[in-house]
């Protein structure tokens, strides 16, 4: 398995696939990333002095909410020279988006990852939006948009991918 990158650590559901001795949880205070910079960005470089993901995941860089923007430059500011695939979150601010990156997914699988977000971000349930179906219709308009043999994706933005020669 990759090892992960601080972004999804904050926020996936991949975090409870993640061997525990890689987990770590930062502690900072909500609504308030843009002046907690300084701190989240050591926070990141603390983490990067000891370990080297093979991926980073962190939000799309053109998110809505200010939390999850400032996670994005962060990242793409500590792990220069790796892999970062930007995520979209559901919300109301509609701020999705076209991702380049495509991963088809067995019907398992997307139900494995719905499962997860369900049990993982409770305090999401209060939200309209935060329901079975939409995550579950968002794999399937993934899996539209890259002719997924299983009618199911999940999607990634991929600023900059290097290919090694061969």
């Amino acid at each position: 398995m990759p090892k992960v990158g601080p972004g999804s650590l904050l926020e996936s559901s991949a975090a409870s696939e993640v061997p525990k001795q890689h987990l770590r949880i930062g502690s900072f205070r909500e609504s308030y990333f843009p002046s907690e910079g300084v701190s989240i960005k050591d926070w990141f470089e603390e983490i990067k002095a000891n370990f080297d993901p093979d991926v980073v995941f962190t939000h799309y860089r053109d998110d809505r909410h200010q939390d999850h923007r400032v996670l994005s430059d962060l990242a793409w500011n500590t792990f220069r020279n790796h892999l970062i695939l930007e995520y979209e979150i559901l919300k109301y601010d509609g701020d999705l988006g076209q991702p380049n990156l495509f991963i088809p997914l067995s019907e398992k699988v997307s139900g494995r990852k719905v499962e997860l977000l369900m049990k993982h971000f409770q305090t999401q349930s209060s939200k309209h939006w935060f329901t079975r179906d939409t995550f579950e219709a968002m794999h399937r308009i993934r899996g539209v948009e890259c002719a997924s043999k299983t009618g199911r994706a999940e999607a990634f933005y991929c600023r900059k991918l290097v290919l090694m020669p061969i």
